[in-house]
């Protein structure tokens, strides 16, 4: 039996937070003398109404939430916060809900897709909205992350839980603990990048907002043009911290409070930087050769591109579809793979794929030593039957789910080459695709309605990791 109330108490206390987010671009509204003041007002006073209703409806004094709640609320929450987010773009010029629903999915899930134009003469106040959202998001995926995920065994996560993923009464001020720090860390990170972003020549609310973009590899910006539109050093700053945003935030937490960087005794973010390195140098070294650029400029813009990609961030700095056929699928490539567990990045992760290897490394000397017991071990821990089941049956469903995707936006009347790549980067969480309209360049505004909400489901699903939201649609988890 499902905890109502206590679901219907806690999405209360999210919307209440979502409210008090929406008095920042008031602020900004208010001190610009932007019309927008009266869309976030009106806004603001009904999500607060509503989660007025649910604190009201949902208090209960057993508060004690079992593992089919925690599916239902990682699942349901997520969408409901993005209904309500989506109410300030809908009243912004009239944009229709389908385009504000869509830019919220892609805000909150830290994907980067975006149906807006002219952001360069757009409102502060929907600017610094559309990056907050972003902001959220990236820090509430890292807590998801690292205190339900590896509780609720999904994709191979349980490899990551720590001593907080429990939700017994015994720990969960454990989790409270981990989570202060976790944010506290993200916004030191943030404040970082926002200071070195000015000092790169960006104005303060431009530096502002692309920190937040940044550090929650969302890569929403202030600009049509995206980070074109700033210097070079504003590009190797994007470079630095888009890294530290694919890295495990708890990993930073640790290395503060034992006074030792740590961060290289972690399989997978030591083969997340070798990977990283070597395709940015062979990038470079091919724009170097074939496309005769001078090498600097070549590292900077293959490492960027490359670092934007593989860590889901999606900033656009130039059409990498135009270095060629090679290129092309490399990036292609790139947008499945992710950074580290426990960033904000989306993607399969870089975990899985170490994994992979090491079970197809396994079976290749199981041929050789049919009687031999081989021990594969991942991080100091055993890779058992549980987890490669795990993770096998993630990799499934994230292909069914593309495929799917796929279909139904072939179905609308898109090329196969915009439906294909669209799919992907919504279930990666990348941003941008391949071609004319949804490539680097382009825009998902050209899209009909019935594929930005395709496309916003395949969003949600692959932020959360697929498996969480597939365990809805099973009969055993309504049967009480």
């Amino acid at each position: 039996m499902f905890n109502i109330k206590q679901l219907i108490f806690i999405l209360g206390i999210f919307l209440s937070i979502l409210t008090g987010f929406m008095l920042v671009p008031m602020a900004f509204a208010l001190f610009y003398g932007e019309e927008t003041i009266g869309d976030f007002m009106i806004s603001g006073l009904f999500t607060g109404f509503i989660a007025i209703l649910c604190l009201q409806n949902g208090r209960n004094r057993q508060f004690n939430l079992n593992i089919r709640d925690m599916f239902m609320l990682t699942s349901v929450t997520w969408f409901v916060v993005s209904l309500f987010a989506a109410l300030p773009f809908t009243l912004y010029h009239g944009i229709n809900y389908t385009d504000a629903f869509f830019e919220t999915m892609s805000g909150i899930t830290t994907t980067g897709s975006t149906v807006l134009s002219g952001l360069d003469a757009m409102d502060h106040s929907i600017l610094i909205w559309r990056s907050l959202l972003q902001w959220l998001g990236g820090i509430g995926f890292i807590v998801m992350a690292v205190a339900i995920l590896p509780f609720l065994n999904v994709g191979g996560m349980r490899l990551f839980r720590t001593e907080s993923s429990d939700w017994s009464d015994k720990t969960m001020p454990r989790t409270q603990h981990m989570a202060k720090h976790l944010f506290q860390v993200y916004f030191v990170l943030t404040l970082l990048c926002a200071l070195a972003y000015h000092l790169a020549g960006m104005h303060w609310f431009e530096a502002i907002n692309h920190a937040m973009t940044t550090l929650s590899t969302g890569g929403y910006s202030t600009s049509d043009s995206s980070m074109a539109a700033f210097s070079h050093e504003a590009h190797w700053v994007g470079i630095v911290f888009m890294l530290a945003g694919g890295l495990p935030l708890i990993m930073f937490v640790q290395s503060i409070q034992q006074r030792s960087v740590r961060l290289w005794n972690d399989q997978q973010v030591k083969g997340f930087l070798l990977f990283v390195l070597l395709v940015s140098c062979s990038l470079a070294f091919w724009l170097w050769r074939h496309q005769h650029m001078d090498f600097i400029d070549a590292l900077r813009l293959s490492s960027f591109n490359v670092i934007s990609v593989i860590t889901t961030t999606g900033y656009g700095l130039t059409d990498y579809q135009a270095w060629g056929a090679v290129a092309s699928v490399v990036f292609l490539f790139l947008m499945f793979i992710g950074s580290c567990s426990g960033s904000t990045s989306g993607g399969i992760k870089i975990f899985r794929f170490q994994i992979a290897f090491s079970i197809m490394r396994q079976q290749i000397k199981q041929q050789f030593h049919p009687n031999g017991v081989f021990k594969e071990k991942y991080n100091g821990h055993r890779i058992n039957d549980d987890i490669v089941r795990s993770i096998m049956a993630f990799f499934m469903l994230m292909f069914v789910v593309i495929l799917g995707l796929s279909i139904i936006l072939v179905s609308t009347g898109l090329d196969p080459m915009t439906s294909f790549t669209g799919a992907i980067t919504a279930v990666t969480n990348v941003g941008p695709g391949l071609g004319p309209i949804i490539g680097p360049a382009g825009n998902f505004a050209p899209l009909p309605d019935i594929a930005k909400w395709a496309l916003a489901v395949g969003m949600l699903l692959g932020r959360l990791e697929i498996l969480t939201v597939a365990v809805l649609f099973h009969p055993k988890f309504w049967r009480f």
